[in-house]
């Protein structure tokens, strides 16, 4: 019985050895995604809002497109190095601090948002710091708008990973969470 026991412990220990290692890992991941610097190319709605239409993760520095509409509805693009964007969304960051951001207002998530705000919403982390950018996106208000203002293939893309992640869960030995039968299924941690 003395070695039963021991391998049961053994065995416990080892489940959360593996365990703590897989959270720590998808930590570091997500903070790594939100490091990551981008090319944003962000575009003025007929109502003076603006949206994000392509975004991409670069090596380089941050930078952007601005795509503007002029008084007769022609569009002119204009380039936006990092130091602007992040200007911008540090003046838009002040105003969530004071409470005056639309970025974290209640209201039409799907009109837009001012220039600063679009890109504080899509760029935080990669302008200000991961601290900042967590923080932020546990508002639920920002995180709201930051989903709506940003209508890029790239977001559509992740929000799809996430979700086909969440919804296929599997427990330690391989079967799904939800099935409460004992059969054999593969992709387990023994092999299958």
């Amino acid at each position: 019985m003395k070695h039963i026991s021991s391998i049961s412990s053994g065995m416990a220990l080892g489940s959360a050895g593996i365990a703590m290692m897989s959270i720590l890992s998808g930590c570091s991941q997500q903070q790594e995604q939100q490091a990551q610097n981008k090319f944003l190319v962000i575009e003025q709605q007929t109502n003076g809002k603006y949206k994000v239409v392509e975004e991409m993760l670069t090596q380089g520095e941050s930078r952007a497109i601005i795509r503007q509409r002029d008084a007769n509805g022609n569009i002119t693009e204009r380039f936006m190095s990092e130091a602007e964007m992040k200007a911008l969304a540090e003046q838009e960051y002040a105003k969530v601090q004071d409470g005056s951001s639309e970025t974290i207002q209640n209201g039409n998530a799907d009109a837009g948002m001012g220039l600063a705000g679009t890109i504080l919403a899509v760029a935080a982390g990669s302008l200000l710091g991961n601290m900042i950018g967590n923080a932020l996106m546990n508002n639920k208000n920002f995180a709201k708008r930051s989903s709506a203002v940003n209508k890029s293939a790239y977001s559509r893309s992740a929000a799809a990973k996430s979700t086909k992640k969440s919804s296929s869960k599997k427990s330690f030995f391989g079967s799904n969470s939800k099935s409460s039968s004992y059969k054999r299924s593969s992709g387990g941690f023994f092999g299958g």
